[in-house]
């Protein structure tokens, strides 16, 4: 009788933090899985299984949309009417769903089919090697002429001085923080959130990358054309001129 009274009183008892602790405790659910497989998370691994590209593509090109606002914003590099969402923010998420995801999709798998079922250290090392020496370099000179194009580059020498300003800088952030994001995810994370991991860290890369590209080119701009590359707004017309 007492083990049942004692039942009954802690099923009645409230719950330190009442309704908010159930919301908070929901919307972790719902963020992460939790225990169920109906998380956000668990909803979009289940998608990246079952529909890889076209999950990529959504993904690259959601986040290269942000990452373009983000980065104009870094570099003060704002439209002709006065602010950060240019023409450029649509062509941005073009590039990601269709020409960075298929690229990036297309490479990891032959680079996952050349190492397939090789587990040797001299196999890693060689993995890493032509990961930074090939793969990066190809999706890097792709992700550069692209944005040189929707900055509004229109002749092969304005695209070509995209591509040899910000080359170097943008290699030297991929061997710097590629290495040091995968052995965070080899040692903190389970493999199966290592996709969005990922996609995350490739975020930040590429806002810093774009934002230091709009850097180099403004100021480029502005050496060559000082006094009269500026619009009465105060932006820089980028590729308005022919002899650039």
């Amino acid at each position: 009788m007492s083990v049942k009274f004692e039942k009954e009183t802690i099923r009645e008892s409230p719950i330190p933090g009442g309704r908010k602790h159930e919301v908070a405790h929901e919307i972790g659910e719902r963020l992460t899985g939790g225990e169920t497989v109906t998380g956000y998370l668990a909803a979009y691994l289940e998608q990246l299984q079952k529909n890889p590209l076209r999950t990529k593509m959504l993904t690259s090109g959601s986040l290269s949309a942000l990452q373009e606002v983000l980065a104009s914003w870094i570099a003060h590099d704002r439209s002709k009417h006065g602010h950060y969402l240019s023409a450029r923010v649509p062509k941005m998420a073009l590039y990601g769903a269709f020409i960075s995801a298929p690229l990036g999709h297309v490479l990891i798998a032959i680079l996952q089919k050349m190492f397939k079922g090789r587990t040797s250290l001299k196999a890693k090392i060689l993995q890493i090697l032509v990961s930074n020496l090939i793969i990066s370099p190809i999706q890097n000179t792709v992700y550069l002429i692209s944005m040189a194009l929707i900055a509004g580059a229109r002749t092969f020498h304005q695209v070509r001085a995209t591509v040899r300003a910000g080359f170097m800088p943008v290699m030297k952030v991929s061997w710097i923080t590629s290495p040091l994001a995968l052995a965070f995810a080899q040692k903190f994370l389970p493999e199966h959130t290592w996709v969005p991991f990922f996609n995350i860290v490739a975020f930040f890369i590429g806002t810093y990358i774009n934002a230091h590209t709009k850097k180099k080119r403004l100021a480029a701009l502005r050496k060559k054309h000082y006094g009269d590359g500026r619009s009465q707004s105060g932006r820089t017309d980028e590729y308005s001129r022919r002899d650039y």
